[in-house]
């Protein structure tokens, strides 16, 4: 693994793995819930031998990343992770990077180019459109098939579920693990290289806060209401996408062609891939290829 890095952003000081040449086109690479960079040990390298320059950041929360102040909302919220991955983009002085993520990390890459259509030249992710339409969840339930397997989000709204995670914090990402990638069988050790991520000491606080902001049940930082009130229309993303569907993914299926296309004005490729919620750790010889795909027709 690369050396870390950090950076001081608006909130958080942000750590960072960077692999390749500094002056290639640069990608990042974001992580979500419960992972940590490890999940793209097999992709990094194998884009820095593309001539990419490629940072993958610790996200907010995780690892060796930490709030700036004791005075910070841990905040979980769509906007924050958002405003983190501008803050990295600057910082490190990216020109108009592709950014790739699933999960959490996918959020933060879409809600991104929404916000700031010219920081990114480039978007890769996993599950489409994966921004909040907080309004609407707040008062909508899914049907029961759907809602039965959100349980971990639930059990997160209450105070027991938050005593849970923090005594269980392991017990509950590997369960998560094994549901979400049926088709993945992760030795000890894989998950353990990536556990120890959820040892810093804000892991808590800012899991809890995402799952409960995410209904409405508490508000997120006062510094990202405007940003999360330009969210609220649900605006289509403006730049070059790929979008890459899993299909053994039991909380996120696959969405047809044409609904991607009413989300991205710009979408380049829809893939849908046989493996579980993480594809760069199931499948990194893909995940490579949907970037390079995506390289190739954002270079013409």
């Amino acid at each position: 693994m690369s050396d870390i890095g950090v950076v001081r952003g608006g909130q958080v000081e942000i750590a960072y793995t960077r692999h390749g040449d500094p002056g290639g086109w640069p990608v990042v690479l974001l992580h979500g819930f419960p992972y940590d960079p490890r999940c793209y040990d097999e992709v990094a390298p194998r884009l820095a031998e593309s001539g990419a320059d490629v940072v993958v950041p610790y996200l907010r929360g995780y690892g060796p990343t930490r709030y700036v102040s004791a005075d910070v909302l841990r905040s979980g919220a769509q906007a924050a992770f958002a405003h983190d991955l501008h803050d990295l983009v600057t910082m490190l002085g990216l020109e108009r990077p592709i950014a790739c993520g699933f999960d959490w990390g996918g959020r933060a890459a879409c809600v991104a180019a929404l916000l700031w259509p010219d920081l990114l030249g480039g978007l890769v992710t996993v599950g489409g459109y994966n921004v909040h339409d907080v309004a609407r969840m707040a008062v909508t339930p899914a049907h029961p098939a759907v809602e039965s397997r959100l349980w971990y989000q639930w059990y997160l709204h209450s105070e027991h579920g938050r005593r849970g995670l923090e005594r269980y914090r392991r017990e509950i990402a590997r369960q998560l693990w094994e549901e979400w990638s049926p088709t993945w069988s992760p030795s000890d050790d894989v998950f353990e290289a990536t556990a120890v991520s959820f040892d810093n000491p804000d892991f808590v606080d800012t899991v809890v806060h995402s799952y409960r902001h995410r209904y409405a049940l508490v508000p997120g930082h006062r510094d990202h209401e405007d940003s999360e009130r330009r969210l609220a229309a649900q605006p289509t993303v403006d730049v070059p996408t790929v979008v890459v569907d899993s299909a053994a993914d039991p909380i996120a299926p696959p969405s047809s062609t044409e609904a991607h296309r009413e989300r991205f004005t710009r979408l380049v490729e829809h893939r849908v891939v046989d493996v579980g919620h993480n594809p760069p750790q199931e499948d990194p010889a893909g995940f490579v290829d949907a970037v390079l795909a995506l390289r190739r027709a954002i270079a013409g």
